[in-house]
């Protein structure tokens, strides 16, 4: 996977989820292709937030239309929509919206044939089944869904884990850390965990 803007806070929200496609031309009708888009764009406009654009190119893995660029990501950003998840190809580096992050499978030039398949359906990120409206978070490392069931215990375990990496990072960035001091405080890190 590959992130547009390594340096943005990572992206966590609820999915809105559709699938594209960019290969081949569509064999429907213009009538039908412009209906579907435009409720694509209706639904990501009227999705709770926070959320994220999760697309899956069903191309895959042969995607080459760059569905995320300039314009989708200022659309998109403008719906209020905190960044896009995609196992497809995105494009238009330097130009996309300003804190929208992208994280998507490859870089291209093109756009092929691209059309929206389907709206508000389970999708597949490399392996990663995500439902709509799923909680997720994704970044420049990858992606996770968060289950429904830790959601309210969420909070305190970032905070735990928070808690136990300062043991260990705090005297590692003292100019005085050593090996001594290490033990000691792998010995309290151990003892948080446990």
């Amino acid at each position: 996977m590959i992130c547009s803007a390594p340096q943005t806070p990572p992206m966590v929200g609820f999915a809105k989820t559709a699938k594209i496609a960019a290969l081949n031309p569509p064999t429907e009708s213009q009538e039908v292709i412009q209906r579907r888009r435009m409720d694509y764009y209706r639904y990501m406009s009227k999705a709770p937030r926070p959320a994220v654009a999760v697309i899956e190119d069903i191309d895959y893995p042969d995607c080459i239309g760059a569905y995320w660029g300039e314009i989708n990501t200022k659309v998109h950003k403008g719906f209020g929509i905190s960044g896009a998840l995609t196992n497809g190809v995105f494009r238009d580096l330097g130009d996309l919206a300003k804190d929208f992050p992208v994280v998507g499978g490859s870089i291209g030039p093109s756009h092929g044939f691209v059309n929206v398949r389907e709206v508000e359906t389970e999708v597949n990120i490399f392996g990663l089944r995500i439902k709509p409206n799923e909680l997720i978070h994704a970044d420049q490392h990858g992606a996770v869904v968060i289950p429904g069931s830790v959601i309210s215990t969420l909070q305190d375990a970032i905070q735990k884990l928070l808690n136990a990496e300062s043991m260990i990072l705090e005297p590692a960035s003292k100019k005085d850390f050593n090996f001594d001091r290490f033990q000691k405080a792998w010995k309290r890190f151990e003892k948080s965990r446990t």
